[in-house]
């Protein structure tokens, strides 16, 4: 599968992209610009930052039936052929606008992701790395237990009765808010990562 043509004016087209994290209510998301000629192990990078994730587990990219990642030989499951994320770009899984795939994170919890490709812009020999136009509400803790466990989480903390609300509130180490994104703070850690 080919991606966009690069143009002669300045490589790559950009690629507007919404990533939702699937089943989160309120929907928790971000709105990034990336290159589209951008390898899938940089996406993860850039998708890690977005969200505020801590890249602690692994993760995969799904369209279909197709696997892009990091081959593991201890992980096992030889009956799932993972393709090589360094050797496919993000026009590889999503060739033009309305595209999408899933980026999955922490295969425990299972962090499913639906990345929508909401544009598709004109190449801009300018830009160096991927920037988030927007986004709302705070990234799950890590290792929370998933979706559920995350809401789970988020009813005890915030019910002083709950029998696990104290013990909750000292593995969080502190507030929570579910509804902050500082997206100042996010692109500064974006610019970080070489698009």
């Amino acid at each position: 599968m080919k991606g966009p043509v690069k143009s002669d004016v300045g490589g790559a087209p950009l690629y507007q992209l919404k990533i939702t994290l699937k089943w989160s209510k309120p929907p928790i998301w971000r709105r990034l610009v990336a290159p589209s000629d951008m390898t899938l192990d940089r996406l993860h990078s850039v998708i890690q930052i977005a969200m505020g994730w801590t890249d602690s587990h692994m993760h995969q990219f799904v369209v279909g039936r197709t696997f892009y990642g990091r081959s593991d030989p201890e992980m096992g499951g030889a009956d799932i052929e993972m393709l090589d994320e360094t050797r496919h770009s993000l026009a590889d899984l999503a060739p033009a606008a309305k595209s999408k795939f899933i980026y999955e994170y922490d295969f425990g919890d299972s962090w499913e992701h639906e990345v929508v490709v909401e544009k598709v812009l004109a190449p801009d020999r300018g830009f160096k790395h991927a920037a988030c136009l927007a986004g709302a509400n705070n990234c799950p803790p890590e290792d929370c237990g998933g979706i559920g466990g995350y809401y789970d989480l988020l009813e005890a903390v915030s019910d002083p009765k709950h029998p696990d609300h104290a013990d909750l509130k000292e593995w969080l180490d502190g507030d929570f808010d579910p509804a902050f994104f500082d997206l100042d703070e996010t692109n500064a850690r974006l610019r970080r990562v070489k698009a």
